[in-house]
């Protein structure tokens, strides 16, 4: 181990590494297909159908990372776990039975008597809204040291709709690229709504994170620092105005660039991921634990890394495997 350095280092940051890419993963796959769900009321019962289709080969491999960010979190940073885990109990177990809900949802709007279909539908939204919000909802305690007062509480609630509408933007872009005709042209429209949450979203954690902390503020506008982390705000703003353009201009008689605002969504948020990592760094607990302090044994550590270097790729390569095999436009949903 003593090849790369001093293993009580290198070897938390890895792992904060690789639990961070995971979220990040995570957040824009199943970002999508949350947003999809919420996307459910708003569509025809004619395309529903045709929504589903839209994730049905993917909505159980996007949920991998989130599992796999969660181990991660567990086996290498236990007392994180505890502390993370314990102060947002109550959102998580309503992330949980959302997900469960959605899961139950899909399975049975198939099998399920026609007259019983719109309740199975109607549990899908209601099982991606309770996902979507109680994960904004984390986000925000997060952001504000997970500490529970009627100030960070109701700006939480309100990272718990940003978020939302921001999964139900990317939702959208999604639909987008994987659809064609009337459907394609309704989610247009809903991309230009949903854009707003999106850009509100970003911009109030902007706003709020620096604030937070005297380190965070600091650490954004003191020099030289404030100059390397520019570009990261005029490259979004670029994003934003590229987005902004592409859904006016969409959609295309040839289908061309339809998979432009999806791509620009992940750059958007992957760039709002990174700021946060970068803001936050070397805390996994804001201001009260770091990566360091809180990680396991570097014993413990390269054990469990020789794990993941088995587990990763295996995972990587089943979520790039099932979105190339079920690549181009959904198709009609059929079950027999």
């Amino acid at each position: 181990m003593e090849l790369f350095g001093d293993p009580a280092i290198w070897l938390p940051w890895t792992f904060a590494a690789l639990m961070g890419l995971s979220i990040l993963i995570y957040v824009i796959l199943d970002g999508f297909d949350l947003g999809v769900g919420l996307l459910m009321p708003l569509a025809e019962e004619t395309e529903k159908d045709r929504l589903v289709a839209s994730i049905g080969p993917f909505w159980d491999a996007n949920e991998t990372w989130l599992v796999l960010a969660i181990g991660l979190l567990l086996v290498a940073f236990p007392p994180a776990h505890g502390i993370i885990l314990t102060a947002l109990y109550f959102p998580v177990f309503v992330m949980l039975v959302g997900l469960i809900l959605r899961g139950v949802s899909f399975e049975f709007r198939a099998k399920a008597p026609i007259t019983q279909k719109p309740r199975w539908n109607a549990a899908f939204f209601v099982g991606s809204l309770m996902a979507s919000m109680s994960q904004g909802f984390m986000l925000g305690m997060y952001v504000m040291g997970l500490t529970w007062t009627v100030s960070h509480i109701a700006f939480a609630l309100l990272t718990a709709v940003f978020l939302t509408v921001g999964y139900s933007f990317i939702g959208a872009a999604w639909l987008i690229a994987k659809t064609d005709g009337i459907l394609q042209r309704r989610a247009v429209g809903w991309a230009r709504g949903g854009i707003w949450g999106l850009i509100l979203g970003i911009g109030a954690i902007s706003l709020a994170t620096p604030f937070v902390s005297p380190r965070i503020f600091d650490k954004w506008f003191s020099l030289p620092e404030f100059l390397y982390l520019s570009p990261m705000p005029i490259l979004s703003l670029a994003l934003v105005a590229y987005l902004w353009w592409q859904i006016r201009h969409l959609p295309r008689a040839d289908d061309r660039m339809a998979w432009g605002p999806f791509a620009a969504a992940m750059a958007l948020f992957a760039l709002a991921f990174a700021g946060m990592a970068y803001s936050f760094y070397p805390y996994v607990v804001p201001e009260q634990i770091t990566i360091y302090d809180a990680a396991a044994a570097p014993e413990s550590l390269f054990i469990i890394l020789l794990g993941t270097l088995f587990v990763l790729p295996a995972i990587l390569g089943y979520t790039v495997l099932s979105y190339y095999i079920f690549r181009g436009k959904a198709t009609e949903l059929r079950y027999d």
